[in-house]
């Protein structure tokens, strides 16, 4: 396969939550493939260290900050028109910003349960819908919905979330099927356990670190680098025929494997 179909030379992206995390990563690799690049965040000053590492590549990529509020849909519409104003076309968009909110089911309240709904799932369709509306006239685009392990899985203390990244899934289908005869490819990665600013915390525990090992085929937990060969597999045209798929990067925990003695 020529390597040539991963290049997003021409190509404009936008990545949400984009100031740090898996976001951040997300967008300075789209610029290394390049594609010049549209990164938001609720706060824009967030966004400057994002801004500097892109312009330090040295590779002449554009890269325009905006303001974005996943969970209002004035800033939404704000930050589509301002990026199709920035760019005269939107090719790839990285539906990445979310939140999670650790809880035991019993203690999740109405207004925990809103938040992470409105921000991991509301909030992604309503951004893909205003960004694609333009792909539809162009007849080209690449949504990537950013789920996680719990598109596939359930656990314990984060229902809410484990339900806003099941919804993803099944947004991405559903878009998939809408959008397809549009030249639009809506596809899901999902990672499974990297260590990241919204995971941080569960990493200081060494006996979880050491039990989640256990459950991972490969017995370790993921680098965010090991995401980039996705992201941009689905960003590019090698992805062409690809369409309403979730994809998972978990070093295999997603085949249910757990330790047994075989006699």
């Amino acid at each position: 396969m020529s390597t040539t179909l991963f290049d997003l030379s021409g190509k404009t992206a936008i990545v949400t939550g984009a100031s740090r995390g898996l976001g951040r990563r997300f967008a300075a690799t789209l610029a290394r493939a390049g594609a010049d690049v549209i990164v938001t965040a609720r706060k824009l000053e967030s966004l400057q260290g994002i801004c500097d590492e892109i312009a330090a590549l040295g590779l002449g990529r554009r890269v325009v900050p905006l303001e974005l509020d996943v969970t209002l849909q004035a800033s939404i519409a704000a930050m589509a028109q301002q990026a199709e104003k920035s760019f005269d076309h939107i090719d790839i968009l990285v539906n990445n910003a979310g939140c999670n909110i650790r809880k035991r089911a019993l203690d999740v309240t109405w207004d925990d349960w809103n938040r992470i709904l409105d921000t991991n799932l509301r909030g992604p369709f309503f951004v893909a819908q205003a960004v694609a509306r333009g792909m539809v006239e162009r007849g080209y685009g690449r949504i990537i919905n950013i789920g996680s392990l719990t598109s596939v899985f359930g656990y314990a203390g984060i229902g809410p979330y484990c339900a806003s990244r099941g919804g993803i899934r099944q947004l991405t289908m559903s878009l998939a099927d809408d959008w397809g005869p549009h030249g639009i490819t809506v596809n899901c990665l999902a990672p499974g356990w990297f260590h990241t600013d919204q995971t941080a915390a569960l990493f200081q525990n060494e006996a979880w670190v050491s039990y989640l090992r256990d459950r991972i085929p490969l017995k370790r937990v993921g680098d965010v680098a090991e995401l980039d060969g996705a992201l941009l597999f689905l960003a590019s045209d090698a992805s062409s025929y690809m369409t309403g798929q979730t994809l998972l990067i978990d070093g295999g925990m997603s085949t249910g494997a757990i330790k047994a003695t075989v006699k």
